[in-house]
């Protein structure tokens, strides 16, 4: 089957890479990672992705004047290795509206909390201090607004009397790695497509199953 060629950006350990890179040594699964690119030269996703023979390279932010002479740089190397679609894991930089434009429909993200509520960093702390009783996850197309794109999927999980930041943050991270991977199939397959700023889903919701139960396999 035709495998769609996909760049992935992280900026640390790269677990939802990782669950990437497993989610494509199956067959059927439409997706081949041909680049991961770094702004840190010690992310651990880059050891990641070398032991799965996948290309690495690293564009350091701080090698650039500004944001919009980095993400050129990132532009060239995500074209110059081939790849049609970008995913974001775990990505810590602000994308300027140039290269979000270039990949408008072509690039998602997992952010971790329920969108719209939660967004930037801190989200498992935030969630403990506002005493919500459900957290997540959440699958997006990227817009130049930070962790505001249009929605593809969300995982939902309890939050228990007795969760800490680390423990809420595990149980998030196990659904993270669920759902990155099948928005992924989706996008790549084209049952997913952004047009004039809103998600067409050519399947059934599954966030119903995903509920209390970040175990789902797709």
């Amino acid at each position: 089957m035709k495998k769609t060629p996909v760049a992935v950006l992280v900026s640390g350990n790269g677990s939802n890479l990782q669950a990437l890179i497993d989610a494509c040594i199956a067959p059927d699964y439409p997706v081949k990672i041909v680049l991961v690119i770094s702004n840190k030269e010690d992310a651990y996703g880059l050891k990641r992705a070398a032991e799965a023979g996948i290309a690495i390279q690293v564009i350091r932010h701080k090698d650039f004047p500004d944001r919009e002479a980095f993400d050129a740089a990132l532009h060239a190397a995500i074209v110059a290795g081939g790849a049609e679609l970008v995913c974001l894991a775990g990505f810590m930089r602000i994308l300027t509206a140039g290269f979000v434009g270039k990949w408008e429909g072509k690039m998602i993200n997992i952010h971790p909390s329920l969108l719209p509520s939660f967004k930037g960093m801190h989200t498992h702390a935030e969630a403990l201090a506002t005493g919500v009783k459900i957290h997540g996850c959440t699958v997006h197309f990227v817009v130049p607004e930070m962790d505001s794109g249009p929605i593809v999927i969300q995982a939902a999980v309890p939050v228990l009397p007795d969760d800490t930041e680390a423990s809420l943050a595990a149980r998030v991270l196990k659904a993270e790695h669920q759902i990155y991977p099948y928005a992924l199939r989706l996008l790549a397959s084209g049952k997913l497509t952004l047009k004039n700023g809103r998600v067409n889903k050519q399947f059934q919701a599954v966030q119903e199953y995903i509920l209390f139960n970040p175990d789902v396999r797709f």
